[in-house]
């Protein structure tokens, strides 16, 4: 399997701000079992609440997949932020 590694800033990125990122111990704050909590306002504009993804590790971060409506959410908003 190719490893996958983070790559930075790059040419087709665009940055969506700075998350706040937390393990969240179960029984602790309405956790039902411990998980990794990403806190950023502007993935909600590509991942609604309530739907489920793909996270793959890759060294130095995580990968998202997006399924197809995420994707179209995630194009308008690249589309959106050209001049």
């Amino acid at each position: 399997m190719e490893e996958l590694i983070m790559s930075g800033p790059g040419y087709g990125k665009k940055l969506l701000g700075k998350a706040d990122v937390y393990i969240h111990e179960k029984g602790k704050s309405n956790a039902r079992i411990t998980h990794v909590d990403i806190e950023l306002d502007a993935l909600n504009d590509i991942i609604k609440s309530g739907e489920a993804t793909y996270v793959q590790a890759k060294e130095g971060g995580v990968f998202i997949g997006l399924k197809k409506e995420m994707i179209k959410r995630a194009e308008k908003k690249l589309e959106d932020g050209k001049e």
